[in-house]
């Protein structure tokens, strides 16, 4: 079979982090680098790295991701926009945004506010609750104007981005934290000592697209944005497996599958070192190190991409690369470093 992988921040993007970085015992995933041919292009966010694989150069994220989680009778009608709730607060005299998942949020709090959100902004369009940190705008009108995705933006400086443009996503999120600033939640969380849901994040707009034939014949992930593009393929959308031997117990020998482990962006993004040294144990022990002894066996080629801080990282083994003796394993730390030290093209080092 064929097998891609998609793991972004693979890569801790401190490579002079020993706590992090020191002494992370990765036989697995070193095995498979020295023994790939590595390529790099410039630096894509996660969610653009994962529609390239489907051929969409500007995707409507709001849409394809709600597919992975509502049914499609209710995506195929109207445009649609990520409204996910973030945090806002003024760090060294700027904006820093904290998206859901760096902080609780309640099912109920979620519904309170968006039940707000629609009485008060019902001539823009109606919100909907997906999950806590997962919420959707269905636009009564469609709009051209772009916000980057989430995953580019969640813990880091905003600058002016929030107000020094005139597009109807910008004025409607300054009136929006305007509104959500004296919300009976928001004062209940301040009085609690938590975040304020002071703002959403509008992005990925669009209506759902005609996907192009892709080669892959299955996706297997528990991301609703993976989940949405393989339902709008017409391919087969898979949980995503306990680890390798599940599985490769699943599938056929001609099978091409794109399995999506995006486990280690959440620590990144929270700059977590010891959560995501946690996950890369798990991605190791489940993954790395039996695709080892399943290369030249049930898995004929295997590509591992990764979207990096450094560029999007993509290792590709086929199954001769493992008699490749002369090529000898580095510390995972002496990977990063080296990355670090010849940027790819676009890449700020």
């Amino acid at each position: 079979m064929r097998l891609t992988l998609l793991v972004p921040e693979l890569i801790w993007p401190e490579p002079n982090d020993q706590l992090t970085l020191g002494k992370l015992a990765a036989p697995g995933f070193e095995w498979l680098a020295a023994h790939a041919e590595l390529s790099r292009q410039p630096r894509r966010a996660f969610e653009h790295a994962l529609v390239d694989h489907f051929g969409l150069d500007d995707a409507p994220f709001g849409a394809l991701r709600l597919l992975g989680e509502a049914e499609r009778k209710q995506v195929d009608d109207g445009h649609w926009l990520c409204a996910d709730p973030v945090h806002l607060r003024f760090h060294h005299e700027r904006i820093v945004l904290a998206d859901a998942g760096a902080f609780d949020l309640d099912i109920d709090e979620a519904h309170a506010i968006t039940a707000a959100l629609n009485s008060e902004f019902a001539d823009i369009g109606r919100f909907h609750v997906a999950t806590a940190r997962r919420w959707y705008l269905q636009l009564n009108a469609a709009v051209n104007e772009k916000f980057a995705p989430i995953s580019t933006i969640s813990g880091r400086r905003l600058d002016s981005d929030l107000t020094d443009k005139n597009g109807p996503l910008n004025r409607w999120l300054n009136e929006i934290q305007m509104f959500l600033h004296g919300h009976p939640v928001n004062e209940r969380r301040q009085a609690e000592g938590k975040p304020a849901v002071n703002s959403v994040w509008l992005w990925g707009g669009g209506a759902l697209p005609e996907i192009p034939a892709t080669t892959f014949s299955s996706v297997c992930s528990d991301n609703p944005l993976a989940t949405g593009l393989a339902l709008a393929a017409s391919i087969e959308a898979l949980p995503i497996p306990t680890s390798l031997g599940t599985l490769l117990a699943d599938t056929e020998p001609n099978d091409n599958t794109l399995v999506v482990l995006d486990y280690l962006l959440p620590p990144v993004l929270t700059e977590n070192g010891e959560d995501w040294r946690n996950a890369f144990a798990a991605l190791e022990r489940d993954w790395f190190v039996p695709l080892r002894a399943a290369l030249g066996n049930k898995i004929e080629t295997l590509t591992i991409v990764a979207p990096t801080i450094y560029g999007q990282v993509i290792w590709t083994l086929r199954g001769k690369d493992r008699w490749k003796f002369w090529r000898k394993s580095r510390p995972l730390q002496s990977i990063a470093k080296e990355l670090a030290e010849t940027p790819a093209e676009g890449t700020t080092p």
